[in-house]
C-alpha cells in the first residue's frame, strides 16, 4: 500500500510543477531539510542541504514574482512546458527515493506535470474570465501551488 501512496504523492507533486515549476524542488528541499523525507545516503541528499534549500527558495520567490508580469510566456510553450516536466519528474524522484521507488515516482511526477500544466492553464483561464482579471487568478494559483506542494511533502512524512 505504501508504494501506491508514494506514487500518488509523486503524481501530485508533478501536478504542482504544472502550476509553478519551481515550487516542487523548493518543497522537497525543505522536506529533506526538515526531516519530512529521509534523503540521507541517497543520490538526492544534496537537495536537503541548507544552501540548496536557500537557492530553491529564492528561485521559487522569483517565479512567483515573474509570473505576474505581462510578458511572461505561456506555460504551454516548449521551454516552459519542459521546465515543468523536469521539475515534476525531479521532485517525484526525490519523494520516491525516500521509499525506494525513484524511477516509478519520476514517471508519476512527469505525468502529473503534464496534467498540472494543461489543467492549470485551463483552470486559470476559466477563473480569470469569471473574475474579469488575470491577477486574482494568478494569485489563487500561487497559493494552491505553494500550499499544495508543501502539503504533499508533509503528507509524505506521514508514510
Amino acid at each position: 500500500m505504501t508504494q501506491a501512496l508514494v506514487i500518488l504523492l509523486a503524481l501530485l507533486i508533478g501536478v504542482v510543477a504544472g502550476l509553478r515549476a519551481l515550487t516542487p524542488p523548493a518543497a522537497v528541499a525543505w522536506g529533506g531539510l526538515l526531516g519530512w523525507i529521509n534523503l540521507d545516503g541517497t543520490w538526492a541528499q544534496w537537495v536537503a542541504h541548507p544552501i540548496t534549500v536557500a537557492i530553491f527558495t529564492i528561485l521559487l520567490i522569483g517565479e512567483l514574482i515573474t509570473d505576474q508580469l505581462p510578458k511572461t510566456p505561456s506555460r504551454k510553450v516548449p521551454p516552459q512546458f519542459a521546465a515543468r516536466l523536469i521539475s515534476g519528474g525531479f521532485a517525484g524522484a526525490v519523494i520516491g527515493t525516500a521509499w525506494g521507488h525513484p524511477w516509478t515516482c519520476l514517471g508519476a511526477g512527469l505525468v502529473g506535470a503534464v496534467l498540472g500544466t494543461l489543467g492549470g492553464a485551463q483552470a486559470r483561464g476559466w477563473l480569470a474570465t469569471k473574475v474579469g482579471k488575470d491577477f486574482p487568478a494568478a494569485l489563487t494559483e500561487d497559493v494552491i501551488a505553494v500550499v499544495g506542494g508543501f502539503a504533499v511533502v508533509a503528507l509524505a512524512s506521514a508514510l
